[in-house]
């Protein structure tokens, strides 16, 4: 476990191998699950501002999912709501490209300069999973290993790209910079223990 501010770090996260393969998997943590991404309650705020260009770019099918219920209505925690899901499990907010690729209707309006809020957090920061805890005062992050990621583990491998590299920019929009360094400094560390 690494420990930086009020963060713990599973280990796994700096030793496992990752980097998505979405020409293998099609993009499939956006259809499969019980559950729609976890959306922060800022970042709730943030989509209602642009739920209507978002809306724009999305299927027929989620535009009137939109329209009929709220799209935040699939879960509701302490510390999260959650994106509707359809019936057959994929996110209200997905999107297929040409080649049938599964894609998030937020980061395609993100990246055609229409919002400037590029996807939920918990979605930008998987497979790292963030449990916070406000009564003691800290979040624990652990590695989700799915199997639906297994073409991921295996080309993380290949390309001996560990999970924390992958998601630097994802690490740094969520902690900051220094945080990402100092985390990328406990990795060396971590390994220069090892015998």
């Amino acid at each position: 476990m690494i420990a930086i501010d009020d963060v713990l770090i599973a280990n796994d996260i700096v030793e496992k191998k990752f980097v998505c393969n979405l020409i293998a998997c099609k993009g499939a943590c956006c259809w499969v699950g019980d559950y729609g991404a976890p959306v922060l309650p800022k970042e709730v705020k943030i989509l209602d501002q642009y739920i209507d260009i978002i809306r724009e770019g999305l299927s027929d099918e989620s535009k009137k999912m939109i329209d009929n219920w709220d799209w935040k209505d699939k879960f509701t925690s302490d510390q999260w709501d959650g994106a509707a899901l359809h019936p057959d499990g994929s996110c209200v907010f997905l999107i297929k490209n040409e080649i049938g690729i599964s894609m998030c209707g937020i980061e395609k309006a993100y990246n055609e300069g229409k919002i400037d809020f590029k996807k939920p957090l918990s979605c930008h920061l998987y497979p790292i999973r963030v449990n916070r805890n406000p009564e003691l005062g800290f979040e624990a992050w652990n590695y989700d290993e799915w199997d639906i990621c297994s073409a991921a583990c295996s080309l993380g491998n290949e390309l001996k790209v560990p999970v924390y590299k992958f998601l630097k920019e994802a690490i740094i929009r969520a902690k900051g910079e220094e945080f990402y360094d100092q985390l990328a400094e406990a990795a060396e560390h971590h390994f220069s223990e090892k015998p």
